[in-house]
């Protein structure tokens, strides 16, 4: 039987989501709690990788798992053995070919702002002192939007077939000295949220006009953007997938 398990987790104490020699991670923490419990080894494949230190309000994972009985009270059982930063919510029986990763339509992160010095805020958002322009910020963030090559906001010499991304939303709000960027797509790649904030902060501080999102974005070369922000103001906050997935849905 497969499974999909929905949880959330606060990223600061974590080399990110996905396992990784000699540095903790979500994956590795859930699975061994999982496996305590069930009394048997579990192997969990994500949605995606977030980087350290990053943070999840919505993420999800599938397993194998001959039967799961009684899921609410293990699910009980589980969040009580978990450290307090991560929170599972659901657990979903799906089709046994269903795939965290790839049966995933889209996904949305969010990524924090304060312009005033806040000790509320040190590991939730990143400080920007400077005067920004959101206005021009969020024209630039438009012309992000589409099914375009975004080579020059990845990491380089990551192993992807494909840099192509189907972005749907990119945009800023602000209430009072606080900016929350949202940004929709159906894929992502490495560090690309970060280095398209950092590059869009240029264009708020006025290094950069908006247009010259589109001269970046042409070049595909990951030096002409902005350097990426730090990972503690990014959330993973949504990923959307067929209803058909479920079991009988």
């Amino acid at each position: 039987m497969r499974f999909f398990i929905q949880f959330s987790y606060f990223g600061k104490a974590y080399h990110g989501w996905q396992n990784q020699p000699n540095a903790i991670t979500v994956q590795e923490v859930l699975e061994k709690s999982m496996a305590t419990i069930l009394n048997q080894p579990i192997a969990l494949t994500g949605a995606g990788r977030t980087d350290a230190g990053v943070h999840a309000k919505e993420m999800y994972a599938h397993f194998d798992i001959e039967e799961l009985k009684h899921i609410p009270d293990f699910i009980f059982r589980l969040n009580s053995l978990l450290p307090e930063d991560i929170a599972v919510k659901q657990i979903l029986r799906v089709n046994d070919d269903a795939h965290a990763r790839f049966n995933a339509r889209s996904r949305t992160y969010e990524y924090q702002i304060t312009k005033t010095k806040n000790p509320f805020f040190s590991d939730t958002a990143h400080f920007v002192r400077k005067d920004l322009d959101v206005s021009k910020m969020n024209k630039a963030a438009s012309l992000l939007i589409g099914k375009k090559d975004f080579e020059c906001f990845s990491k380089s010499n990551t192993d992807v077939f494909t840099n192509i991304c189907d972005l749907t939303l990119a945009n800023w709000k602000q209430d009072q000295d606080h900016l929350i960027f949202t940004i929709t797509a159906d894929r992502f790649l490495r560090n690309m949220v970060r280095a398209i904030v950092g590059t869009l902060i240029n264009v708020g501080v006025g290094k950069y006009d908006p247009d010259y999102v589109n001269t970046i974005l042409k070049s595909k070369d990951r030096s002409m953007a902005g350097v990426s922000v730090p990972a503690k103001g990014l959330y993973l906050t949504s990923i959307v997938y067929p209803n058909t997935i479920l079991k009988n849905g």
